[in-house]
């Protein structure tokens, strides 16, 4: 073979073997696109999706808070989320500019903002604001900002604001309870997230919908005992008095009678739950004190000493007291009245509010019948309301008792009682002589609320009537300023020793007025119960302080309620004009409520 030939081969085999090496390349490439596309395409399309599709939480709807007449106290309001990618925000600084204006629109600060996009530089997700306005949101939305998109949100809105926070309270951002009934429900309250796939573009804005994965379970309603307008006039009427008074803080409740339904619970200091901007300069107005705060209850409790005086069989409603020379020593202590009150009835007693009478009472029954009925009322023991942070008072049964600490149990120190439990046990009487359980949520009209009968019928009705000489105009008692023209009153003033804890003592220039009572004595259909926490000025005592918001409370309530008078006109018109003529005496703790 001649070397030209040799040459012409080895050229051919060169050409055979590129033809073999591309023919075996485009054979892998071939078998390799029809493998993804045909045999495996699986996982190019599960990749694909991944930056496509996405499912979504579909938020949902928590349950309204009602009050007894189906208004509104808590409802949740559809709002827009403002959320960036930030590693696509990195990728367009050209929009930066445009970007940090419209946030200015939304009062979110660019410059702050930045620093966030930075420091989750790794992140896909951030808020930039949450829960806003849609209008609000548009004004971001409508630039078309790459890596920036809306989510669907609710935000809880309470409509009477401070007036009912404290029993309504709140729930954080996200819609879970953290204070009263909020937090009390708010399993009942939550509804259940939804999820829904969807499909984005690069910049995450929703394309469409592809499909829903789980429907969105709202959460349930909840009805509550309150009586939204009953609620306003109590809250507008303690504030005044609170306010006029320079007073610290006060609390009122008003109760159903038939079903021990809550129809006002208020509290001062109180704020706004829809702006919590200065929440934390507002730690006092957050308590519920009706609930949830503890006080001595001063000389209310001088109507459950007379209760049992008379159930001791030592003492008749005829009996008489001699409370010479207007103070009494026992042990160390001196126990005074404003002035001597000679030899007094029961009924006397009361209306007078003689600390004196009330010692000479205790001593004589010793402190068994005074324990046994503070607990028969509902003192020292819980509510049972389900309220967060509800308070059960204190009721100290000591192994041994002085003659002194005795003494000042029958007037009322030396235990505490919340607002709400003083309004429970005053309720008794109301109810003549049946103890029934309070609630903060609606009762059923149909079902009949069970009562146990604690104090019998003729013992609640002979109390109710030396309670009712408390407030009537002419009969010299401490509450007359509780006085309602239209209806008649029953009710016991208090005035109450601060104590201070700090120092471990009480403050003799501070107090606390209170007034507890009902109406109409007739057919009692509300009870009411005020404090008002160290009131500044010449005027500190329950009947001075207390007893005329009792009364303003009590009469809107009464028309509220549409509940007919029970005091003819001509005779409302003869104890009013005694009333206006009337000069209450000044006293101290010591001895009266004025």
């Amino acid at each position: 073979m001649s070397a030209r030939q040799i040459e012409k081969k080895q050229s051919n085999w060169r050409l055979y073997f590129v033809f073999i090496v591309m023919f075996s390349l485009l054979s892998v490439i071939a078998w390799k696109v029809m493998d993804l596309q045909v045999l495996n395409n699986e996982i190019l399309q599960v990749q694909g999706d991944a930056r496509t599709v996405r499912n979504d939480q579909i938020a949902a709807h928590r349950g309204n808070i009602l009050d007894r007449n189906g208004q509104p106290l808590a409802i949740s309001t559809p709002v827009q989320s403002l959320v960036l990618n930030p590693k696509e925000i990195i990728q367009h600084p050209e929009q930066w500019d445009q970007l940090a204006q419209a946030l200015l629109t939304i009062d979110v600060n660019p410059d702050v903002l930045r620093n966030r996009i930075q420091e989750n530089s790794s992140r896909e997700f951030m808020f930039i604001k949450r829960r806003i306005p849609p209008a609000e949101a548009e004004r971001v939305l409508r630039h078309g900002f790459n890596g920036i998109w809306a989510e669907e949100e609710y935000k809880r809105f309470y409509p009477l604001g401070e007036v009912a926070v404290h029993v309504v309270g709140m729930a954080n951002s996200d819609e879970v309870g953290q204070e009263g009934i909020e937090l009390a429900y708010d399993d009942w309250l939550e509804g259940t997230p939804g999820s829904k796939q969807v499909l984005k573009d690069r910049n995450g804005a929703i394309i469409s919908e592809v499909r829903i994965n789980q429907v969105a379970e709202p959460g349930n309603d909840l009805f509550l005992s309150i009586d939204s307008e009953i609620q306003f006039l109590a809250y507008k009427a303690l504030k005044e008095e609170v306010t006029r008074r320079y007073a610290q803080a006060g609390t009122a409740v008003v109760l159903n009678v038939e079903t021990g339904e809550i129809l006002a619970m208020v509290s001062q200091p109180s704020f706004n739950p829809n702006n919590r901007s200065n929440l934390s300069l507002q730690l006092d107005g957050l308590k519920n004190r009706a609930i949830a705060e503890s006080l001595e209850p001063g000389s209310t409790v001088k109507t459950f000493t007379v209760t049992a005086a008379l159930e001791s069989g030592l003492f008749n409603s005829e009996s008489i007291i001699d409370t010479n020379p207007g103070y009494i020593r026992i042990d160390r202590s001196t126990i005074r009245d404003p002035v001597n009150y000679g030899e007094s009835t029961l009924q006397r007693i009361l209306s007078k509010s003689s600390q004196v009478g009330a010692s000479k009472l205790a001593l004589a029954m010793g402190q068994d019948p005074m324990l046994d009925i503070l607990k028969r009322v509902g003192f020292g023991q819980s509510l049972g309301t389900g309220f967060p942070g509800e308070s059960p008072g204190l009721l100290v049964d000591h192994s041994r008792w002085s003659d002194s600490e005795i003494a000042t149990l029958a007037y009322g120190y030396g235990f505490q009682v919340s607002p709400l439990q003083l309004a429970q046990a005053y309720m008794i009487y109301a109810n003549s002589g049946i103890y029934k359980p309070v609630s903060l949520l609606k009762v059923d009209e149909t079902d009949e609320v069970p009562g146990v009968r604690v104090i019998s019928a003729e013992i609640a009705a002979s109390v109710t009537q030396m309670l009712e000489a408390v407030v009537t105009p002419g009969g010299g008692g401490t509450g007359t300023r509780a006085y309602i023209p239209t209806h008649r009153v029953a009710g016991k003033t208090g005035t109450a020793w601060y104590y201070d804890v700090q120092r471990g003592a009480y403050d003799d220039e501070n107090y606390i007025s209170l007034f507890a009572g009902f109406a109409p004595v007739s057919n009692p259909k509300i009870v009411t119960v005020v404090t008002i926490h160290e009131p500044q000025g010449e005027e500190y005592g329950g009947g001075q302080v207390a007893a005329p918001v009792f009364a303003n409370i009590t009469a809107g309530a009464l028309r509220i309620l549409n509940v007919p008078p029970d005091i003819i006109p001509k005779e409302a018109e003869e104890l009013s004009l005694k009333n206006s003529v009337l000069r209450p005496s000044l006293a101290g703790i010591s001895g009266g409520d004025q």
